[in-house]
């Protein structure tokens, strides 16, 4: 569906996710993400044009439905229902073939996303959403494990029992997300189920990303072992988290996105052969 090199999806970043990082992504490989309400809906048409400018490869665009009890407070609250699909119909004049959507229900936008004959996948954190998403007709489903950053939902379950359950619950395909940062957690969510794999975390302190130099040398000194962080990060609250998830552990510098990825995938690939993977046959040795 996403037409890209790996199983890769680049996350929806408030206020970072824009074009330029989302180009990096699928330049390297994935499924570049543009996060739509980052833009005014005057300037969505341009930053589309420009994408098509910086890159040949598949990318994508998402929309965040904002839950009601968020609405109250959240910056982008004067976004309206008619304002959704504005952003909708510019990308799909564009010729944008994936959406996604996360935070709240979205039929209204898959059900319009489906017609134009484009793919919805849609970003939840419970199991029961999921399904729930299924049945709206979800082309793709993101679960989020409780490993992850950004808002928290305190009946989230980890990562390793979202996407186990999930395979015995969907006939849709699942994209793993969660405190993933690495060749091995990147296989350890294919073994789980998962059809493919978004990163947010892991990709935050690349070159490319937009975050001051500053905060990225904050990121990668990040201490996830200290009861602090653990606390930030794994509340049980209806509420966001202010640091990033654990996948930050497995980078220790600032490198290129197309390096970040390429080293995941070769350092997978070597582990699959070490395992007696030769083409498209496991050998199993004693």
């Amino acid at each position: 569906m996403m037409g890209t090199k790996y199983p890769l999806i680049m996350a929806a970043f408030a206020g970072l996710g824009r074009t330029e990082f989302a180009a990096s992504f699928s330049n390297a490989g994935g499924l570049g993400i543009i996060t739509g309400l980052n833009y005014k809906i005057g300037n969505f048409k341009s930053e589309l044009i420009k994408m098509k400018k910086l890159t040949d490869k598949p990318f994508g665009v998402n929309l965040t439905v904002l839950p009601p009890g968020v609405r109250t407070f959240d910056p982008l609250s004067h976004v309206s229902k008619e304002d959704y699909f504005k952003y909708l119909e510019i990308a799909i004049d564009e010729g944008i073939k994936v959406f996604t959507t996360s935070a709240y229900q979205a039929t209204h936008l898959g059900e319009r996303i489906k017609e134009a004959g484009c793919f919805w996948f849609h970003k939840c954190a419970l199991l029961r959403h999921a399904i729930s998403a299924e049945k709206a007709g979800a082309n793709a489903i993101t679960l989020i494990g409780m490993e992850a950053s950004g808002f928290k939902n305190p009946f989230q379950h980890t990562t390793l029992m979202n996407i186990t359950l999930a395979k015995r619950l969907l006939k849709t395909p699942i994209i793993a997300a969660g405190g993933i940062g690495d060749a091995r957690g990147f296989l350890g969510a294919l073994g789980m189920g998962a059809e493919g794999v978004c990163l947010g975390s892991a990709i935050l302190t690349t070159q490319e990303s937009p975050a001051s130099k500053e905060v990225k040398e904050k990121w990668l000194k990040m201490n996830v072992l200290s009861e602090d962080y653990h606390r930030k990060l794994y509340h049980r609250e209806l509420k966001s988290t202010n640091v990033l998830s654990a996948a930050i552990a497995h980078q220790k510098d600032s490198f290129s996105m197309n390096e970040l990825i390429e080293t995941m995938m070769d350092e997978a690939g070597e582990i699959l052969k070490s395992w007696g993977f030769t083409g498209d046959n496991i050998t199993l040795t004693s």
